[in-house]
């Protein structure tokens, strides 16, 4: 599958709480999408109904046009729904290289980032190493490919879950607060890998609180606000609009401007 995530009217309730209202979203491929608002707003919400660790109680979620509402996180992993997770998924006793693999070996199949390796004459074990090794080389990660994860910082371990999520070659993915923790340095590499993925087709969305990152790498913007959509568009749109700026901008850019 290589086609658009559309989620359409999604609602997710917990109680008497109205988690998600009516939210509806499309990500292309080789587009960048940004969902923001502030904390408690149903954005880590709407991506575990995204990726069926939730089940939503309204609404629909199409892949490539095919319905995938139920589906469960494994089928749509294997369909090509990539993630990382605003509180680090990794395995800390196993070296960044085994991380990688991990999540290399567990999704046979399937198109996205590095495609062209698994379409050679290597053996399975071989796409799989050239496979890390690229991620490796992409995410800047060689230095620390043999140490335990364990023993690395959150700025590093943000860019090994990333790792993961590539190595499962995804052709949506999606990206919960990935400059979380990370230096300057960090931030201004990973932009260069987000505009990296588009171009080469893959479609990404996420989910992020450093506005400036937001505003420098995606094309098109939501903002979520206590689980309703109350404005989308263009950055130079988002950065502008009234009711962007009194539920979530407006210190911001005061501060910036």
């Amino acid at each position: 599958m290589t086609g658009a995530l559309v989620a359409d009217g999604m609602v997710k309730r917990f109680g008497g709480l109205l988690a998600v209202d009516q939210l509806s979203l499309t990500v292309e491929p080789g587009h960048v999408v940004a969902l923001i608002g502030p904390n408690g707003a149903g954005k880590t919400t709407f991506f575990n109904c995204l990726t069926g660790l939730l089940e939503p109680d309204g609404g629909t979620v199409h892949l490539s046009g095919v319905e995938i509402t139920h589906w469960s996180t494994a089928r749509r992993a294997q369909a090509g729904i990539g993630r990382t997770f605003q509180r680090l998924q990794v395995f800390t006793r196993m070296t960044v290289r085994q991380n990688l693999q991990v999540a290399a070996e567990a999704t046979g199949g399937g198109g996205g980032v590095l495609r062209g390796l698994l379409s050679s004459t290597r053996t399975a074990d071989d796409a799989v190493t050239a496979m890390v090794d690229a991620t490796l080389d992409r995410l800047s990660l060689r230095w620390c490919a043999e140490r335990l994860a364990g023993d690395l910082p959150t700025g590093v371990l943000r860019l090994v879950e990333l790792g993961r999520a590539l190595c499962a070659r995804p052709n949506i993915l999606l990206l919960d607060e990935p400059v979380s923790g990370l230096d300057l340095g960090e931030t201004d590499h990973l932009r260069a890998v987000i505009d990296d993925l588009a171009a080469e087709g893959i479609g990404v969305l996420l989910v992020e609180h450093d506005v400036g990152f937001v505003l420098a790498v995606a094309e098109t913007i939501y903002v979520l606000d206590f689980g309703r959509l109350i404005a989308s568009g263009a950055p130079e749109q988002i950065e502008s609009d009234p009711a962007v700026r009194a539920a979530y901008l407006g210190s911001t850019f005061a501060a910036e401007g």
